[in-house]
């Protein structure tokens, strides 16, 4: 049993809601390893530090701190735990609340009516190097980058949050940049074309050609590589 723990995520619940945070951790308890749990931003920036957890769970207003909430949980606890990987679970889809931690650096945000089943998901997702957003959200990030530049260039600074040109993006079309950003967060050849109103064929030949402009073999490359620029 303890080899079976072992091979389980790792991972920390942050919220300042004792009933929901026991829920969410009662629901995450048989499917992964719980190593903490905290309610304010001195006391999740101190557990992370301590207990290194591979994800975090992070509500985004959590009182203490400077009041940043989640986005300053992240930032103070990244030098103590870079390896750990940051999902955002909120009740709020408000989009200066999505920014914030996404700019913090955050590998994802849901919301609080995500099922159980596909909140373990995600934890798995964002373990694995993929970025997950609730369907609601996923249009008004992928906005939201593209409003940084898409169709001209541009991705996001991983220092500055702002702007940067990118030659390697410049290469791929407005809508092929769209495919490419949904491919990259996880998205299936099914998922974009509903996404986005094209076929499965039409996403097929764009990913192809994002593949072939890119000179990138496979998804898992083209993940990484928009995971390196910050742009998905």
């Amino acid at each position: 049993m303890s080899e079976e723990k072992a091979t389980k995520i790792r991972v920390a619940v942050v919220d300042d809601h004792e009933m929901f945070r026991a829920g969410v951790i009662a629901t995450l308890r048989d499917s992964f390893d719980i190593v903490g749990q905290a309610a304010d931003v001195p006391g999740s920036v101190a557990m992370i530090a301590q207990t290194k957890p591979q994800v975090v769970l992070l509500d985004v207003h959590v009182p203490g701190g400077e009041g940043g909430g989640g986005a300053e949980i992240l930032l103070k606890s990244r030098p103590y735990s870079p390896n750990t990987v940051f999902l955002a679970l909120s009740v709020s889809d408000a989009p200066q609340d999505v920014g914030a931690v996404i700019r913090a650096g955050a590998q994802g945000y849901v919301t609080k009516t995500i099922t159980g089943a596909d909140l373990i998901s995600s934890i798995k997702q964002v373990h694995e190097g993929y970025a997950v957003f609730s369907p609601k959200l996923a249009g008004f990030v992928l906005s939201a980058f593209q409003g940084a530049g898409a169709g001209t260039g541009f991705g996001v600074d991983a220092d500055t949050g702002g702007p940067v040109h990118d030659e390697e993006l410049d290469r791929l079309s407005a809508r092929e940049q769209e495919v490419m950003r949904l491919i990259a967060r996880g998205y299936t050849y099914k998922e974009v074309a509903a996404e986005l109103f094209i076929s499965i064929k039409t996403v097929e030949t764009h990913v192809s050609s994002v593949l072939r402009k890119l000179q990138l073999s496979n998804r898992t490359e083209l993940t990484r590589w928009a995971a390196d620029r910050r742009i998905v």
